[in-house]
């Protein structure tokens, strides 16, 4: 049943003939380029990966780390936000090689008690309030990986903040870091694995991240990126004492370079796990990605190069099929953007939101048209050119 609607996905995605790509520009290009979108922008700090066949050619940091004016360097320690959710996924398809995690097979599974009887797990109200809504007992790992949960958000976006499922799991894409937490406690509680630990033995030390972590560590500090708001404020650094696998990674502009290197080659999987983290999984019917329950679109209106992989978007474009993630909070914009046929990628790191506008741009000027979904990423955003 699920292969036959992967391939009828498959087929719907549009036949694109996938252009040659561009030249990848020099590096004192990009470094200018990135200083000029700075400007426009206002922002204040903003460091670039470039992916280039699957190997790290260009890595630049540009503009300040603090309100002190100290320079933002690639190896200053930035705050990864929701690419945390990529990284946790690049693990999890380790665990489902290995025979440890079924994508599909419900979760309840793994657990020795039904969820609502579970409490105290990173939130105050963990999972009690899904009793009464059996639904819950249909989870599986590709719904949460694939935010098709049901979940709003988060639970205490909710005007009770009660968590509940909204729709039959699997059915619709609606984005969840409460889905992904939900995942690392399963994996915790079910499979007995400590994930910061885990996933820095198998993703962080191979890939050479040393200045990446899931929750905070004290040697950051002397070399730590603060963040600034739309309205210019400077937010200080949070010292992220637990694994959210939702978004709790601290992480360098050279560490994500290497991990992005790593992750368009496969390094750490079979070719057929690695496919399978970007091929299409689950469409997505909503004219953009937030508000995350918002209502979907007519089937005649709904986007057939936009589909959910597993911790990631995977969108169909004029250079072939590629993917991306965002990570965004009050003071933080960060985009991963890879190009599968030509294993080409970009990696942005912004310690301020304002340099957002700029994205669709940067990455442009580096890749060329890739057909990243900029619309559906950030909604009305006036972008800069």
């Amino acid at each position: 049943m699920r292969s036959a609607r992967l391939a009828a996905l498959l087929i719907a995605l549009p036949l694109l003939a996938a252009a040659a790509p561009p030249g990848i520009p020099r590096s004192d290009a990009i470094d200018a380029e990135a200083a000029r979108l700075m400007a426009t922008s206002q922002a204040q700090g903003l460091a670039v990966a470039v992916i280039d066949d699957g190997q790290v050619v260009h890595v630049g940091a540009y503009g300040k780390r603090n309100a002190a004016g100290e320079p933002l360097l690639t190896d200053t320690v930035m705050y990864g936000a929701s690419l945390t959710k990529a990284v946790f996924a690049y693990w999890a398809m380790q665990l489902v090689e290995e025979g440890k995690l079924d994508l599909d097979r419900p979760l309840a599974g793994y657990l020795d008690r039904p969820l609502p009887e579970y409490a105290g797990f990173l939130t105050p109200y963990s999972w009690q309030h899904l009793a009464g809504d059996n639904r819950w007992r249909q989870l599986t790992a590709r719904m949460l990986l694939t935010h098709s949960s049901g979940f709003a958000n988060f639970a205490f976006l909710e005007p009770d903040r009660r968590l509940r499922i909204h729709f039959d799991p699997g059915s619709r894409y609606a984005y969840s870091g409460e889905g992904l937490i939900l995942l690392q406690f399963v994996l915790e509680r079910g499979l007995g694995l400590d994930v910061g630990a885990e996933v820095q033995r198998r993703v962080f030390t191979p890939f050479s991240m040393t200045r990446t972590s899931l929750k905070w560590r004290a040697d950051f500090r002397p070399n730590l990126a603060d963040g600034w708001t739309a309205d210019g404020r400077v937010v200080p650094h949070a010292e992220r004492s637990k694994v959210r696998v939702a978004g709790s990674m601290d992480t360098t502009i050279a560490d994500m370079a290497r991990m992005a290197s790593g992750y368009v080659r496969g390094v750490g999987l079979s070719a057929e796990s690695a496919a399978a983290l970007t091929a299409p999984q689950l469409p997505i019917t909503t004219a953009t990605q937030f508000p995350t329950l918002q209502p979907e679109l007519p089937p005649a209106r709904r986007r057939a190069d936009l589909t959910a992989g597993l911790g990631v978007i995977v969108f169909e474009g004029p250079q072939g099929p590629g993917f991306y993630k965002g990570g965004h909070d009050d003071s933080t914009g960060n985009t991963w953007v890879c190009v599968k046929p030509s294993r080409r990628c970009v990696v942005i790191l912004a310690n301020d939101v304002r340099a957002e506008r700029a994205f669709p741009q940067l990455v442009r000027f580096i890749l060329g048209e890739t057909g990243v979904p900029w619309g559906w990423e950030y909604g009305a955003m006036d972008f800069l050119r």
